[in-house]
């Protein structure tokens, strides 16, 4: 099983969404999960893993997720070519760096050129960043790369911003 997470802010709330998969060409996810929490960390500039990681481990704890393979992330695994960690590589380590984490951002961040490969998906010009920890990042890439969908953002990772933006009932 492949997990893949993302989390909305609003009103002092995020709203983690988690969609699991079970290859990575699959057209459809198998299974989502969904959770409001209250009273989320402030944003604080470069820290941005201090307020995601808490609301993806406390989905993650209702989560079974003793098989599987990969999660994936919105945004980075590492941040710059010295490989400190952002967002995916602090859940990479909250994980005991027993899951291989991918990252898969929509820009670039400047200091990071030796440990991202940069990815075109369909016709796009814009390419995906992709970062990884617990794999190799040509392996991470290829994994992305073969992933369902004829546009810069594959069909799942397009479904799972679409649910996490979704009004919460």
């Amino acid at each position: 099983m492949i997990l893949a997470f993302d989390t909305y802010y609003f009103d002092n709330k995020a709203k983690t969404v988690c969609i699991a998969f079970n290859d990575w060409a699959d057209p459809e996810l198998s299974n989502n999960f969904t959770e409001v929490l209250n009273g989320v960390e402030d944003y604080e500039p470069g820290l941005f893993y201090k307020r995601e990681l808490p609301c993806i481990l406390s989905l993650l704890n209702k989560i079974d997720y003793g098989s599987v393979k990969t999660i994936v992330v919105d945004g980075f695994v590492t941040l710059d070519d010295n490989g400190k960690n952002g967002l995916g590589g602090h859940l990479f380590d909250a994980l005991n760096q027993s899951i291989p984490i991918i990252g898969v951002a929509k820009t670039g961040f400047y200091d990071n050129h030796k440990m991202v490969r940069k990815l075109l998906r369909g016709e796009s010009q814009k390419p995906l960043f992709i970062t990884t920890k617990g794999m190799e990042l040509d392996a991470a890439v290829d994994n992305i790369s073969r992933m369902h969908g004829s546009y810069r953002m594959p069909t799942l990772l397009q479904i799972l911003d679409t649910q996490t933006k979704e009004k919460q009932e």
